[in-house]
């Protein structure tokens, strides 16, 4: 029978640390992808209630990042080999992210109280924007937990895609709001919310980029490829 080493103790609290880790992860990210589907749902079903809860929901995807804070300060405390370590550093940045994603999601919520089923145009484009942003959560998170660098490529690649979604629709709005006077106050909210959504894809990509350092270590990733122009000055309307 073999004896068991004093360090023996120390790896499988690590492996258990790091497990329950992931977990708390995953239950964070599937909670902020849930808040941004459930804030998407708004845009064709105005619910004050439910915009209220999403909102109020947001505390909680809060406490997961206080709580795997926590946990991460518990596995540094162990001291941890150089791959535990990217384990703990990956953490903190996902962590980070979801709680943005979160953030804006709770966001998105908050304008839909101020839009009506009247505006006429671009609602389709918000909702295929907002399912692209919703898929890059996803999948970014399911590369994640299954340490699949490959797949996280694939979701840093698709960024692009939903960058010029999103500059198509601002373009849309834009000219909307120049027609219409009218337009402008729901038009300012349908931007911001646009906008929104294209950062939950940057969020996404981050996240995948974290994968990446996770399973490969520090090596540089290339140049993430932007095709975003609606903030360029050329965009904006001249005066």
């Amino acid at each position: 029978m073999t004896t068991p080493q004093p360090h023996d103790h120390i790896v499988r609290s690590l492996d258990e640390g790091q497990q329950h880790l992931l977990e708390t992860l995953l239950r964070m990210g599937d909670m902020a992808a849930a808040q941004l589907e459930a804030a998407l749902d708004l845009l064709d079903r105005p619910d004050e209630g439910m915009a209220a809860r999403i909102v109020a929901n947001d505390e909680a995807i809060d406490a997961l990042e206080r709580e795997i804070g926590q946990d991460v300060m518990h596995l540094a405390l162990r001291g941890p080999l150089a791959r535990d370590l990217r384990e703990i550093l990956a953490a903190l940045r996902i962590a980070s992210d979801l709680e943005r994603i979160g953030d804006l999601a709770a966001n998105l919520a908050k304008r839909s109280r101020a839009l009506t089923l009247a505006w006429p145009i671009a609602r389709e484009d918000l909702q295929t924007l907002g399912r692209r942003a919703v898929r890059q959560v996803r999948e970014a998170l399911a590369a994640y937990r299954a340490r699949d660098a490959v797949a996280a490529q694939r979701v840093r690649g698709a960024d692009a895609e939903l960058d010029l979604l999103h500059t198509g629709l601002f373009h849309e709005l834009l000219g909307w709001m120049r027609q219409d006077a009218g337009a402008v106050s729901p038009g300012t909210h349908l931007l911001f919310m646009a906008k929104n959504l294209e950062r939950i894809g940057d969020h996404a990509t981050n996240i995948a980029e974290s994968v990446c350092f996770l399973v490969e270590g520090d090596d540089a990733l290339p140049p993430r490829e932007k095709r975003d122009d609606a903030s360029l000055p050329s965009a904006l309307p001249r005066s």
